[in-house]
């Protein structure tokens, strides 16, 4: 072995064994043992190859951020893929997606074979779109967000206050090299909004976009207005509706729909905006301090943001499907969060205070008074830990004892 090779698998050997920890690391390997193909998607930059790559360490990786091997796989796919007929990591496949029909040749003549390859993606519904045709039956998926609280809790980074989480967000890079988040994501949206964007739909003015991304942060947490989007950012509804689309391929915001079962007609019927990153939303609000946090009249909706995609992770990291609504009627009754099960929903409300206020229950108590077969319910807010009736009241560090 020579230097370069010693001093390159001590780095990865030190780096590896001082990452914080992945929750979603069992599941892969237990669907690596199970199926030929594992597709993990996420976010640019939410750790999805440094996650392969320490799980898979003896498999080549092939990176198609390098346009080389973009032309080589566009040029002869199956001689391409001849070389790594054994298996391989293929990180950000989305850009050579015709790659994926090439494959599932390779995996039908070895069918007893499993954790064969491993593929990455940060276009989500694009990589879908192109599986669905090829890959069906042959690949588990599983999402892979940005750190959370649960896995930070179990690093050096666990005592952060509050309004630091919302802040920081859990993009592993800002962790990992000390990044303040005013200079990691202006540059991250940046790189978003000139490269990304474009690869999934051509935007012809950027400038526009980047102020409709300004306007949906504004609007985190509220019912989307389309209507209301429309006229602020200058474009029609239709476009609207296809930038939506935009934000929840890449993995930048998502609607939380309304739950309507068993219920009547006498609900909202518009969904609601969180963003997959509390430190991403700031930034497009401007925050850049603690003190700006603490005292911006959106701290209460980033808080619920931040909650609603704890328990998010939580399903995604053990490969589940989201099972998150929220519910609300139109005479104003409303539960911030109602996490559906297959023996019951689970009402969920989210308070920014530190000081528990009876009211906080009155949704809860409405909901159970409508589904009287409720068997618990839970309270998410700033101060101590404590339980009335059904509702267990937990401090928002406590929120990974809510399963889901």
């Amino acid at each position: 072995m020579t230097n370069t090779e010693f001093n390159s698998v001590f780095v990865k050997k030190y780096y590896f064994r001082n990452m914080i920890h992945r929750n979603a690391q069992v599941k892969i390997k237990q669907l690596a043992r199970k199926f030929p193909a594992i597709g993990l998607l996420g976010p640019r930059q939410s750790g999805k190859t440094t996650l392969v790559r320490e799980i898979f360490p003896n498999k080549p990786y092939i990176s198609f951020e390098n346009q080389d091997n973009v032309w080589l796989a566009t040029q002869d796919p199956r001689a391409f893929l001849a070389a790594y007929a054994r298996g391989a990591i293929f990180d950000e496949i989305q850009k050579v997606p015709h790659l994926l029909s090439y494959l599932q040749g390779i995996i039908d003549a070895q069918p007893s074979k499993t954790g064969l390859f491993i593929i990455t993606g940060s276009q989500n519904l694009l990589l879908l779109e192109s599986v669905s045709q090829t890959l069906a039956g042959r690949i588990a998926f599983i999402h892979l967000l940005p750190f959370s609280i649960a896995e930070l809790s179990e690093s050096k980074f666990k005592s952060q206050s509050l309004n630091r989480f919302i802040l920081n967000g859990g993009y592993p890079r800002l962790y990992d090299r000390k990044i303040a988040p005013s200079d990691f994501y202006p540059n991250y949206l940046l790189t978003y909004v000139e490269r990304d964007v474009r690869q999934i739909k051509n935007i012809s003015s950027l400038s526009i976009f980047q102020r409709f991304l300004k306007i949906c942060a504004t609007r985190v947490g509220k019912e989307v207005n389309y209507t209301s989007i429309s006229n602020d950012a200058g474009i029609d509804q239709k476009t609207v509706m296809s930038w939506f689309g935009i934000l929840e391929a890449s993995f930048i915001a998502f609607r939380l729909q309304p739950f309507y079962k068993n219920l009547g007609k006498r609900i909202t019927q518009m969904p609601k905006l969180y963003f997959y990153d509390t430190g991403l939303c700031c930034s497009l609000l401007e925050l850049e301090t603690e003190s700006h946090v603490n005292t911006h009249p959106l701290r209460g909706a980033l808080f619920e943001n931040l909650m609603i995609l704890e328990l998010l992770k939580q399903r995604l990291n053990n490969g589940q499907r989201s099972n998150l609504f929220f519910w609300r009627d139109r005479t104003g009754n409303e539960v911030d969060v109602l996490l559906e099960q297959s023996s019951q929903v689970i009402p969920v409300e989210i308070k920014t205070s530190a000081t528990f206020n009876a009211d906080y229950l009155k949704g809860i108590r409405f909901w159970n008074k409508l589904n009287p077969d409720t068997m618990k319910s839970y309270l998410i807010f700033t101060g101590k830990t404590s339980a009335i009736d059904n509702t267990s009241i937990l401090n928002w560090k406590e929120i990974t004892g809510i399963k889901n």
